[in-house]
């Protein structure tokens, strides 16, 4: 399994404040995706001057923010086995993911109870 990126994702109703905080610490905005799975939802990339990454999303349905981890890849159908053979439950349901022209994704729940939100970013080459 090739992993491309790996970072902390903020889940928040209060998505505007904590990027805020993020600004404040340095990041900066690197790329935003609005409407995601045609809801209103949206996903801002953060980085700062040392090279950190950070995700932080606007998801109206969370009771409370929720930290996770980003997982990209190369191949989600092979991360998403792996992980669902080591025990990692689909958040919204036997092997629904968010797909659209640029992406796959769905968000992980372990054994444990951390979290991974798992993307594959299709590139032009994969079409």
């Amino acid at each position: 399994m090739q992993i491309t990126t790996f970072n902390p994702m903020i889940l928040s109703k209060n998505a505007d404040e904590i990027i805020k905080l993020f600004e404040e610490l340095g990041f900066e905005r690197r790329h935003q995706v609005d409407n995601i799975d045609d809801k209103d939802i949206s996903s801002v990339r953060m980085k700062d001057a040392n090279g950190f990454y950070v995700d932080v999303a606007s998801v109206n349905s969370v009771p409370q923010d929720m930290s996770t981890i980003r997982m990209n890849v190369r191949d989600f159908d092979e991360a998403y086995e792996f992980l669902k053979s080591r025990g990692f439950k689909n958040a919204r349901g036997e092997d629904h993911a968010v797909e659209s022209a640029s992406a796959k994704s769905c968000l992980l729940f372990s054994p444990s109870g951390f979290s991974i939100q798992l993307t594959q970013h299709i590139r032009k080459e994969d079409k």
